[in-house]
């Protein structure tokens, strides 16, 4: 029997969470790559981009050589040469292309295109239409946000060799650089699935496993040495019956809780045990199903 949370047939909601230890889990630009705080909160945030990226990056490694699973938003990859190729690739012997048979093509070969959309319509324009149209991704990731607020540190550091050859010839021996890291944070994010945008760019139940493991082992393979210690404490995943849905999401996702434990005094978490992971699963909406697929606090069911 097929498990609940790999049927692509109906709607799935999810929550995920994650800690961080003296890391920078998505750095700003417009501040110095200062981790994302609420500026009113002071609690941490890492972008829906950030963890999609994440994703991205593991998919290939979870499925290596599967031409189904091809990435389409990657590094050092021209976005209009892979909507162009897909838009020959698809045209008649005639040679008139079909943005609508392109647009099928990339949501066959490329996986994030499949489950988390994409605009296409950066390519060669065809009649009426540019490139191969705009793809509404049945995936859609919150940003995640920190339980509390966190207290970034900002660190001096050195390098013992300069950049130039000149500045070498003038006496200069080192160089100094800054670089910002969270003590520790545990963050909470979301993550939704259609059932019925999933139809129309289909997705099947391979992708909803590589969907999952991707998400389980996506910090394991981005580890830097601005992300040294990060990692997936929870996932939680709420399964319905119907294309539909059986309950809103915002009350599925209430039912997973962490709170303080008793035993840290009022001091700035440090580590997971600090926290206790509440999960309730008893009298669930008719129709919904939740399953724990990953789970780092011992002693929790």
């Amino acid at each position: 029997m097929t498990a609940p949370y790999l049927n692509p047939a109906v709607r799935h909601d999810a929550v995920l969470l994650f800690d961080v230890t003296d890391s920078n889990p998505n750095g700003d630009p417009d501040a110095g790559n200062q981790p994302r705080q609420d500026g009113e909160t002071g609690q941490g945030l890492v972008s829906d981009v950030a963890i999609k990226r994440k994703i991205r990056n593991t998919v290939p490694l979870v499925k290596e050589g599967d031409a189904r699973f091809g990435i389409f938003v990657e590094a050092g990859t021209a976005l209009n040469t892979r909507i162009d190729g897909a838009l020959d690739e698809t045209a008649p012997a005639k040679g008139k292309r079909d943005p609508a048979a392109a647009q099928r093509w990339l949501c066959e070969h490329y996986f994030d295109i499949r489950m988390f959309g994409a605009v296409m319509s950066t390519g060669e324009k065809v009649g009426n239409q540019r490139g191969a149209g705009h793809v509404y991704g049945p995936v859609q990731v919150s940003f995640a946000r920190s339980i509390e607020e966190i207290a970034p540190i900002e660190h001096t550091i050195t390098r013992v060799t300069p950049t130039k050859p000149a500045d070498l010839e003038n006496g200069k021996v080192s160089e100094i650089g800054r670089k910002w890291t969270v003590p520790y944070g545990l963050y909470r994010g979301t993550l939704h699935y259609s059932a019925a945008k999933g139809a129309k760019t289909g997705v099947q139940a391979e992708d909803l496993e590589v969907l999952w493991r991707s998400i389980e082992y996506m910090f394991e393979h981005d580890r830097s040495s601005a992300r040294g210690e990060m990692k997936l404490c929870g996932l939680v995943v709420f399964s319905h019956t119907s294309v539909l849905g059986n309950a809103p999401a915002h009350a599925l996702a209430q039912r997973v809780r962490v709170e303080r434990t008793e035993t840290t005094d009022g001091k700035p978490a440090r580590a997971l045990t600090d926290y206790q992971l509440q999960i309730e699963g008893q009298d669930m909406p008719t129709g919904v199903e939740a399953s724990v697929l990953v789970n780092l606090w011992p002693g929790t069911e």
